[in-house]
């Protein structure tokens, strides 16, 4: 896949693996989410891997993370996505959202999928809604995965 950067003043929007800083966003995900608390280096290396990542980034340093797991062609699951304290109110998260949702790879699928307790706001401002039929929506959750291994 075509690696893809985007620039604003001292920001960039890259989808290089290679400019990834794992080990700050280990840390970020393990020490700082609900979602992913404890959750070990080799997994986020794995999920990296598997996934369509955007990195954000002030001058060289990470500064927000998100990334998309999908099949490219119907569906696609929208995770993992941060943004720093300090750099918040500064409309990068608003940014690194379009900037998934423009991707080429990521036009015309059927469905979107996001799991969040924050920022509803952030996302409805691009199509995110509750679910319509919540009483279809099944799921299979071990929230201890990370704190029981």
């Amino acid at each position: 896949m075509e690696i893809r950067e985007t620039h604003r003043d001292d920001y960039t929007i890259s989808t290089n693996k290679d400019k990834l800083d794992v080990i700050s966003i280990h840390k970020f995900l393990a020490n700082e989410t609900d979602w992913a608390k404890g959750i070990p280096i080799n997994t986020v290396k794995t999920s990296i891997e598997n996934s369509l990542n955007f990195g954000l980034y002030y001058k060289n340093k990470q500064i927000g993370f998100a990334r998309v797991i999908s099949d490219f062609s119907t569906i696609a699951y929208l995770g993992d996505v941060y943004l720093l304290k300090e750099y918040r109110g500064k409309g990068l998260s608003k940014w690194l959202i379009n900037e998934i949702m423009e991707h080429p790879n990521l036009q015309g699928l059927r469905r979107w999928i996001l799991l969040t307790d924050t920022a509803e706001w952030l996302y409805k401002k691009f199509g995110f809604s509750k679910l319509n039929n919540p009483d279809f929506y099944m799921e299979k959750h071990n929230r201890n995965i990370y704190i029981d291994n």
